[in-house]
């Protein structure tokens, strides 16, 4: 039996975790000593208002960031001890991000937008996964359209088909259905969740809705900074 802090279980373990944004003459400190662990397999909701805090945590748990002090290890990894080509190999395959702003390049076919970076991984038969994947979020019948063609659901699609392609351990999601109408992205997190359930994998959700962060297992509510509640829902 793996004790509930099982190092062998714990997928995000961040240790008063700061982040300071700004110049040195007037730094803004963003992040104000977070601790937090999750287990893998778990969902979890990060819940706050517009500039708690909720954003920038993920970007430091995901690599995009560097904290300004603390420990930030993902899946045993310690992500302050590496140099940017090694975080951007320790993300690779590992860790999934799905933004509101879908981030599909405009000249690739919802095709290529999931099967060039699994391409650019060294993936082989990157674009039979890529169709898999599309299949798999219904979008079997639009593979060769380009983002301008799909509707904000099908982009949002698209965007997840790419993310959890590479069979991530780690998924990250931004308000992932911030530029959604409510039917549509109710059904684009029906879909994460079926996808993770899939995958395995450790899902985060930015949200500031509250109804959607229900959905998790576990909530965690952030203000200015730190945390301010964490409880299983």
């Amino acid at each position: 039996m793996h004790s509930p802090l099982d190092p062998a279980t714990i997928a995000i373990r961040a240790q008063d975790v700061t982040l300071q944004l700004g110049t040195r003459e007037a730094p803004v400190t963003i992040l104000k000593g977070i601790d937090l662990h999750v287990q893998r397999g778990q969902s979890v909701a990060i819940l706050g208002a517009s500039g708690s805090g909720k954003s920038s945590l993920m970007a430091v748990l995901t690599g995009l960031e560097r904290a300004s002090g603390g420990r930030v290890e993902i899946g045993g990894v310690d992500f302050g001890a590496l140099g940017e080509d090694d975080l951007a190999r320790a993300r690779r395959g590992r860790i999934g991000i799905i933004l509101q702003s879908f981030h599909l390049l405009p000249t690739m076919t919802a095709l290529e937008n999931v099967a060039v970076p699994l391409e650019l991984a060294g993936q082989a038969d990157a674009f039979a996964i890529a169709a898999e994947e599309l299949r798999a979020v219904g979008l079997g019948h639009r593979l060769d359209h380009y983002p301008a063609q799909l509707s904000g659901g099908e982009q949002q699609r698209v965007a997840i088909a790419r993310a959890v392609a590479p069979r991530p351990t780690l998924l990250f999601a931004d308000e992932p259905t911030g530029n959604l109408d409510a039917a549509t992205g109710a059904a684009i997190m029906d879909l994460l969740f079926e996808r993770q359930a899939a995958a395995g994998a450790t899902l985060l959700i930015i949200t500031h809705d509250a109804a959607l962060a229900q959905r998790c297992e576990r909530i965690i509510e952030m203000r200015d900074g730190r945390i301010l509640s964490d409880h299983m829902a």
